[in-house]
This record gives structure tokens, sequence and C-alpha cells, in this order.
């Protein structure tokens, strides 16, 4: 088995804290993108679009997309729970991965591509649309704020790959200033609370 790493990748990342959490060993390979080794047909061949994450199993099947490798993990290691621990919960920890997805981390990830000087010269920018997503993004933190009234961590009782998908998008967004405002007093402790896990570095 081997996981297709990029350090400072957000959805890398969202695998690493979730293997962490699980405390579950897999062996790591660095793609330098600096050196355009995802664009290398070597690499191609285990992920046709040239991103990662991916896992190659033994048997040489590959997964790729980050919650599709946890769900695949969490078959096999269901303690402790990522995904809920019955059908409500399961569906709750879907409806707000989905949400912080959709909500946070795409577009801040959007901000990150159109915007930052990294990606000046790997892609097409429009930084119009990368400032639409900033504003989207501080917009929809209003909402996560709110739903944090009295909870401690996203879908449920349970610290989840939810939170862990929130985590990386915000995490992600210092890269193009996008911060939580201290105002948003519930989303903050949030932040707070999950940044300072020991997984958080993984």
């Amino acid at each position: 088995m081997k996981f297709y790493d990029l350090a400072a990748g957000s959805n890398p990342r969202r695998v690493r804290i979730y293997l962490a959490e699980k405390g579950i060993e897999v062996p790591m390979h660095q793609v330098d993108m600096m050196k355009n080794e995802h664009g290398q047909p070597e690499y191609l061949k285990i992920n046709a679009l040239g991103k990662m994450p991916a896992l190659e199993l033994d048997d040489g099947t590959v997964i790729t997309e980050s919650v599709a490798i946890c769900r695949y993990f969490e078959e096999l290691n269901p303690e402790p729970p990522m995904f809920g621990r019955d059908a409500l919960e399961k569906a709750q920890v879907e409806m707000w991965n989905r949400r912080a997805e959709l909500e946070i981390a795409i577009p801040t990830a959007q901000c990150f591509q159109n915007t930052h000087e990294f990606w000046k010269d790997r892609l097409e920018q429009i930084p119009a649309w990368g400032e639409a997503c900033r504003t989207k993004v501080m917009k929809q933190m209003k909402v996560f704020d709110e739903h944090m009234e009295g909870r401690e961590f996203l879908a449920t009782g349970d610290y989840t790959v939810a939170d862990i998908s929130l985590q990386c998008g915000i995490l992600l967004g210092k890269a193009v200033g996008i911060r939580v405002p201290e105002e948003l007093k519930n989303l903050s402790t949030w932040w707070e609370r999950v940044s300072s896990r020991p997984t958080a570095r993984a």
C-alpha cells in the first residue's frame, strides 16, 4: 500500500489528519509539484487527473479523492467512528462535510488558485473570480458560526471528517488572507479547539 501525498496540499492533509486520528500508518510517497512529477506519465498512470492524494493498494487498485480514501479506511477501521455512529449521525456528517466543501473549502481553493502568485504560470487565473470566491467564503462563515452556537463539533458530538474538511479549508485560507473574523466567536472557538488537536499537524 502506498499513499501519494502533497505535503502542502489541502486534500492530502484531510487524509493525513484522518489517518492520525485513527492511528493508522500508511507508507507515504511525496509527489513534487515543483518538479512537475504530478504531470509525468508515471504518476498519470496512478491518477489520470494528475492530482493528489491517491492511495495505491497492494493489488494495484487505486483510490483517489480524499473522502473516498477516508471511507475506505473507515470500513476497515470503524473505531473511533469518523463518519457517524448511526443512520442519523452518518447523514449529519455527510451533510456538513458537503457544506464544508461547497461553501468553504472549494471557494477558498478557487480564491487561492486565481489570486496567489504560486499559480501564476501554472494555470489561467481569473482574479475577479478569485475575489468573488473570497467574498462567498466570508459570507458563509457566518452561517457556520450560527450553527456552532452551543456545539463542540460541526456535525455530531464527536470530531468527524466534516470537521476535518472545514478545518483544512480554513487553514488553506491563510495563504490568501482569509481568516475567521474575531466577531464570529463560535467559529473562532471551534477553530481553536480543532487546530490544537495533536493530529492537526499531520
